[in-house]
């Protein structure tokens, strides 16, 4: 099943040294994220499962975050044509990002064969017991690099404007194992997507998704991406509809405000229903300069939300 990424936990910062060829490689190799050439983003749709196109190119959302496929496969691949119904559509002009995982491997991408299990390939980790035919992966490795980078040309063909990667945070779950590279090793790796990227295609968007913290632990990282999602900042922390502890807002707040200083696009993402919880996520987003969205974690359904449909509030 395609899914959002996951519930937050309060991170302990640990002191991390940038590796001496990372930070040259920023200096002089890795090209870092070009100051976006589009207008301010206002609003913005996450929506993974059952995608209408013509209901998304009939909103009036900035910027919407797809799936590349209707339903997660090759056989589903939106094709460039119809993605340019959504960047050209008849409503606001919209950017259109496709969700990546770059931390776990899903058994329904056109990348999975048939006879992989844990272990075979080597790189192929255990089963994520949440989400079913998900597995970790380790991320350093070359050849899983090679597939996310394949993944990539597949999205840039189809005319989407930018990635937007998940499971970054899934670095945490390779330092419970007692690996201490594994979050220099994430920082590595979306600087290859970066290089990558830019080889194709200059100015192409990356946006990640979580671990927010990064950018505190590795001084390299903020020049890599254009903007970050943070999922349940100030609902679903410990449950849907449930408020986010304020210990827990403002750990990840004191993040994101040093990419908003860096004039970095922040989306936040809340999982509420109630509409008192719904209006207060939007708020508090917005006082801070933040662009909020406010939705259903199984991210199946086009969620405008009452007196917050952009169509009435910037158009």
């Amino acid at each position: 099943m395609l899914h959002s990424r996951r519930v937050a936990r309060l991170v302990v910062l640990l002191s991390l040294a940038l590796p001496t060829a990372l930070l040259a490689a920023c200096q002089i190799g890795i090209p870092s994220a070009p100051v976006p050439e589009y207008p301010p983003t206002r609003s913005f749709l996450y929506q993974l499962q059952e995608i209408d196109l013509e209901a998304i190119a009939q909103s009036c959302y900035d910027l919407a975050i797809i799936d590349y496929s209707s339903d997660g496969s090759e056989q589903g691949e939106f094709t460039r044509n119809q993605i340019a119904t959504l960047t050209d559509g008849p409503a606001a002009p919209k950017h259109i990002l496709a969700y990546l995982s770059v931390g776990e491997a899903e058994a329904y991408r056109f990348y999975w064969k048939h006879w992989w299990s844990p272990g075979s390939p080597s790189w192929l980790d255990r089963e994520n017991p949440h989400w079913e035919e998900n597995y970790k992966v380790h991320y350093w490795d070359p050849e899983w690099q090679q597939i996310v980078f394949e993944y990539v040309d597949r999205v840039i063909d189809a005319g989407f404007d930018g990635v937007y990667l998940d499971l970054i945070d899934s670095y945490e779950y390779y330092e419970t194992l007692g690996r201490t590279t594994a979050a220099a090793e994430m920082v590595e790796f979306v600087g290859a997507i970066r290089a990558h990227v830019t080889a194709r295609t200059p100015g192409y968007l990356i946006i990640v998704q979580n671990a927010a913290e990064l950018v505190d632990l590795d001084s390299a990282y903020i020049h890599l991406v254009d903007g970050i999602g943070q999922e349940d900042i100030y609902y679903g922390y410990l449950g849907d509809d449930i408020m986010t502890p304020p210990e827990a807002t403002a750990d990840l707040e004191s993040h994101l405000d040093t990419f908003l200083a860096a004039g970095k696009l922040v989306l936040t993402v809340d999982y509420a229903m109630t509409p008192a919880h719904i209006d207060q996520a939007y708020g508090n987003s917005r006082a801070k300069g933040y662009v909020p969205f406010v939705t259903a974690r199984s991210l199946n359904r086009m969620t405008v939300n009452p007196g917050h449909d952009p169509c009435d509030e910037f158009h």
